[in-house]
C-alpha cells in the first residue's frame, strides 16, 4: 500500500508542473500553448457572416482563418462576385497578421500616414471587412467578408459571425 501511495504522489508532482501559471509554464517549457477553432466553429461563424449579408440583400464570401493565417472555412453565397474568395482570404489574414480590423488598418495605412508602406507588401489588404477573433485575451482566428457595397458593411457581417460564435468561444 506504501508503494501505491508513493507512486500517487510522485504521479502527482508530475503532473502539478502542468497546472502552474501559464508564465511559469512558458519559462519552464520548450513549448508554447494556444487555442484555434475547431472548423466546425469556423464554419458556424463563417455561414453566419454570409447570412447576415444575405438577409441585408448582399451576395458576398466569408474566409475564417486560424490564428496563423491559414484557411479553416470559406463560404460562398451563389450571386457574389468572381473577386470575393481572394479579398475575404486577405482580409482575414491581414487582420490575425498585423491583429487589427481591417477597416482601421485602412486608416493607418493610408497615403501620407506612418505606416503607409504596409500597402506596398503584397499580402495584406488593409480595405474593411476583416475582424480579429479573440478569445480570453488570445487571437484564435481572423474572418475576412466580402462582396457587400461597402467595406463597413463587410465589416457588420463580419462582426455578425463573430457574434453567432460567442457563446462558444467564451471562456
Amino acid at each position: 500500500m506504501t508503494r501505491i501511495a508513493s507512486a500517487a504522489l510522485v504521479a502527482l508532482s508530475l503532473a502539478l508542473p502542468a497546472a502552474a501559471p501559464a508564465s511559469a509554464q512558458d519559462e519552464d517549457s520548450a513549448f508554447v500553448t494556444f487555442q484555434v477553432l475547431k472548423p466546425e466553429v469556423a464554419l458556424t461563424a463563417a455561414t453566419a457572416a454570409m447570412e447576415a449579408c444575405r438577409d441585408a440583400g448582399y451576395q458576398v464570401g466569408v474566409m475564417v482563418v486560424d490564428r496563423f493565417g491559414l484557411p479553416q472555412a470559406y463560404v460562398r453565397d451563389r450571386f457574389a462576385g468572381l473577386h470575393v474568395f481572394e479579398t475575404a482570404r486577405r482580409k482575414a489574414w491581414t487582420s490575425v497578421a498585423f491583429r487589427t480590423d481591417t477597416l482601421s488598418l485602412g486608416e493607418l495605412t493610408a497615403a501620407g500616414e506612418m505606416m503607409s508602406g504596409i500597402r506596398d507588401l503584397t499580402e495584406p489588404l488593409a480595405l474593411g471587412g476583416g475582424l480579429v477573433i479573440e478569445a480570453a485575451g488570445s487571437i484564435v482566428a481572423g474572418i475576412g467578408v466580402s462582396g457587400a457595397p461597402g467595406p463597413d458593411l463587410d465589416a457588420e457581417c463580419a462582426e455578425a459571425g463573430i457574434d453567432a460564435i460567442l457563446d462558444e468561444i467564451a471562456f
